[in-house]
C-alpha cells in the first residue's frame, strides 16, 4: 500500500500530464478564438460600403467635365461651340469609365450575392479592390487630359488590371474557403473565372496596339469591349460569359 504523501504526488503527476494531453489533443474549434477570427463574417457590411464607394466613384467622375470658361457676355456661339467640342475627350473618358466601373459593379455584387458567409481575409481581398475603385477618378482624369499619351493610356489600363486581379483573387478565396453557396458553385466559378480571364485578355490586347497604332485606335476598341459587357450580346465564345 503506498504512502499517502506519495499517492498524493502520483495523482498530481496524471493530472498534470492528463491536462497537457488534452492540451494538445483538443480539436480546433476547442481552442480560444481571437478577435481576428470574428471579424469581416458578415457580408452585408461589405455590401454596404461596396455601394458606397462605387457611388461616390462614379460621382466623382464628373467632376472632371469642367464648364469652359470663356468671355462672359462677349462669347460667342462659335467660341462655346468650339471649347464644348474640346471637351470632347473628357466625355468619352468620363463615358468609358462610368462604363467600367458599373462593370464592375455589377460584377463584384454577383460575386457577393453568392456568398454563405465571410472571412477576414476575404474581406480585406475586396477592400483593396475598392481601393482600386477609388483609383479611377485619378486614372480617368489623367487619361482625359493626356490621351494622346502612351503612358496615361497605361496607366488607365493597369488600374483596369488591378480590380479584375482583386475580383479574381476574391473568388479563388472564396471557393478555397468554401465561402460560397454549394447550389451550382462549380457552375458559378466557371462562369465568372471565364469573364474576368477573357476580358482582361481583351484589354490588354487593345492597351497593347498604342504601341503601333495611336492612342485612340486603343481607347475605341476597350470602349467596344465594354459595350459588349455591358449590353451582354449573345456572341460565340464572348456571349456565355
Amino acid at each position: 500500500m503506498l504512502h499517502p504523501k506519495l499517492r498524493r504526488g502520483t495523482t498530481q503527476l496524471t493530472d498534470a500530464a492528463s491536462g497537457i494531453l488534452w492540451g494538445v489533443s483538443r480539436p480546433p474549434e476547442a481552442r480560444p478564438r481571437r478577435l481576428a477570427d470574428l471579424s469581416g463574417t458578415n457580408p452585408d457590411r461589405l455590401s454596404g460600403i461596396s455601394d458606397g464607394i462605387f457611388a461616390v466613384g462614379m460621382t466623382l467622375l464628373v467632376l472632371g467635365l469642367v464648364v469652359p470658361v470663356l468671355y462672359g457676355s462677349s462669347t460667342t456661339e462659335g467660341q462655346l461651340w468650339q471649347a464644348l467640342r474640346d471637351l470632347g475627350p473628357n466625355v468619352l473618358v468620363y463615358t468609358m469609365s462610368f462604363i467600367t466601373l458599373g462593370i464592375f459593379w455589377l460584377g463584384q455584387g454577383t460575386q457577393i450575392s453568392h456568398l454563405t458567409r465571410s472571412d477576414r481575409h476575404y474581406m480585406w481581398i475586396h477592400l483593396v479592390f475598392l481601393f482600386s475603385v477609388t483609383m479611377v477618378p485619378f486614372s480617368t482624369a489623367l487619361l482625359a487630359h493626356y490621351f494622346w499619351l502612351k503612358v496615361a493610356l497605361v496607366e488607365y489600363w493597369l488600374n483596369i488590371v488591378l480590380l479584375g486581379a482583386t475580383l479574381f483573387a476574391g473568388l479563388e478565396y472564396g471557393l478555397s474557403a468554401n465561402l460560397f453557396r454549394e447550389e451550382n458553385k462549380r457552375e458559378i466559378a466557371v462562369l465568372m473565372r471565364g469573364r474576368i480571364l477573357i476580358a482582361q485578355s481583351l484589354y490588354a490586347v487593345a492597351t497593347a496596339l498604342c504601341l503601333i497604332f495611336p492612342t485612340w485606335v486603343s481607347i475605341a476598341l476597350i470602349i467596344l469591349i465594354q459595350l459588349n459587357y455591358a449590353l451582354a450580346p449573345r456572341l460565340p465564345i464572348l456571349g456565355r460569359f
